[in-house]
């Protein structure tokens, strides 16, 4: 079956999204478009915007590939898709705030009591204890695919420390830039004002102790060897605050303070990019030089807010991620209105068996793993690979869910030969605390090569803008 191409139809029509798109490329020079996609680059690489890739000693940094063809969404498709991220992660932080106090949900035999006790990701030190405003996932990252016209699938939840804006942000100033009559041709919901929302946001969570009328914001980043560090600097700069390290922070008075220029300076809300094993060396790792020693007394106390709320990892921990229908149903009393993608959870001996026997057929991917690392595309690998990860599997079944190969959707990108399809998915950014704010679009990323379904930039993927019209 061919997968559902977004810009055109089966006989090759133009879907009305797109019809403008394509009468202003039909007006286009190859040479222009060449020109373009060059002024792009020099664009990014001018701003600084690269990445990191681990263990890449020949790449250390590199620019994210940006492909100048926009992805289009109607206004209608997108409402669809708010109505379904907005029940999604109100129920994320019901049951976050469920498992760390009354665990009804276990009680009610909705999911298994292992999967929280057992999970690396759940935090005792969060437990009876309530974040300022009641607010866990402050900044959610929702992983979206599509297979149909009216089909679209979540892949994933990322309710750690999800990463991309800060790309989804230069990808739209850079586009408005090269192609400012585009904008004047087409209704575009604007994305630009996410650091304003951002910080909006995060001011709304204060704690009752701080300064509420104007807290004192400051990013928590591991530093500038950190794969999203250009994010970190780039969101802080943004927001008009501080960019910490873990070194520029103490306890002082019982409250978190930074080193400024004129002394320490107490802070109200803390956006950390920091994972929760780093964030505290005398509760979590004691060997950690990325986090402030003390700053978990503080948290419970009441005199910071930590964004997102240490803990919050098992609620994207990806064997949690196959139990979110029953967890939105049990939370909001409706069926999710976005789907799940079917899930094998490999702890489960009948699933273990069918994934093995299936191994060809499937994606398995690590239940903590993220960035495309430690997973399998069944259908693009060898014998030997499939033998391999089969060993992996049997050794640590627990740690591994799977799921059927889905067809994603495609969208055009720019090659030497013209346009030509490749497969995407989209990551929304969401923001909670006083209300959800659901940023129009987010993060289209792409499939560079041909026929591939791993769109992350760590393994050969990049990225495009993403339009929302406004109809």
């Amino acid at each position: 079956m061919n997968p559902f191409d977004e810009m055109l139809t089966a006989g090759q029509g133009v879907r009305a999204p797109y019809a403008g798109l394509q009468q202003w490329y039909e007006t286009q020079t190859p040479e222009k478009l060449s020109r373009k996609v060059s002024d792009a680059e020099g664009a990014f690489r001018k701003t600084g915007i690269t990445f990191a890739v681990y263990g890449d000693d020949q790449a250390a940094e590199r620019l994210i590939p940006f492909d100048i063809i926009p992805r289009i969404i109607t206004g209608r498709e997108w409402r669809k898709l708010s109505q379904g991220i907005e029940q999604r992660v109100m129920a994320l932080n019901a049951f976050l705030d469920d498992i760390y106090h009354r665990q009804e949900i276990v009680k009610a035999g909705r999911i298994p009591r292992e999967i929280i006790a057992n999970n690396e990701a759940f935090l005792p030190e969060m437990i009876g204890f309530r974040p300022p405003g009641n607010v866990y996932t402050h900044v959610i990252g929702v992983d979206i695919v599509r297979t149909a016209e009216d089909q679209f699938f979540v892949l994933e939840d990322n309710a750690r420390t999800p990463s991309g804006v800060s790309y989804m942000l230069e990808n739209r100033e850079t586009m408005m830039q090269l192609f400012p009559e585009l904008f004047h041709q087409n209704k575009v919901l604007p994305v630009e004002n996410y650091p304003q929302f951002l910080r909006q946001s995060l001011a709304a969570v204060a704690p009752r102790g701080g300064n509420r009328e104007n807290p004192t914001i400051a990013v928590l980043t591991p530093g500038m060897y950190n794969s999203a560090y250009y994010e970190h600097a780039f969101l802080a700069d943004q927001m008009g605050v501080e960019l910490v390290e873990g070194r520029d922070l103490k306890v002082m008075d019982g409250r978190i303070a930074m080193r400024t220029t004129q002394g320490f300076k107490p802070i109200d809300v803390l956006y950390r990019r920091v994972d929760d094993a780093y964030l505290d060396p005398l509760t979590f790792r004691p060997d950690s030089t990325l986090g402030v020693p003390g700053i978990m007394d503080v948290y419970r106390a009441g005199n910071i807010t930590i964004a997102n709320a240490p803990g919050t990892g098992i609620a994207d921990d990806k064997a949690i991620y196959s139990y979110m229908p029953e967890i939105i149903e049990f939370y909001t009393g409706r069926k999710a209105i976005l789907e799940n993608v079917p899930t094998y959870r490999c702890a489960e001996a009948d699933s273990l068996k069918y994934v093995l026997e299936h191994l060809h057929e499937l994606v398995v991917k690590e239940v903590h793993g993220s960035g495309g690392y430690g997973m399998l595309v069944g259908p693009a690998a060898s014998k030997k690979e499939l033998e391999a990860f089969s060993e992996k599997l049997k050794a640590r079944p627990s740690n591994y869910i799977a799921q059927p190969t889905l067809a994603l959707s495609t969208t055009p990108i720019l090659t030497e030969k013209g346009l030509a399809p490749r497969h995407v998915d989209l990551r929304p950014f969401v923001l909670v605390s006083d209300r959800v704010r659901i940023t129009p679009g987010g993060l289209t990323r792409v499939a560079l090569k041909e026929g591939s379904l791993v769109v992350n930039s760590s393994q050969g993927g990049g990225t495009k803008d993403t339009w929302i019209l406004d109809d």
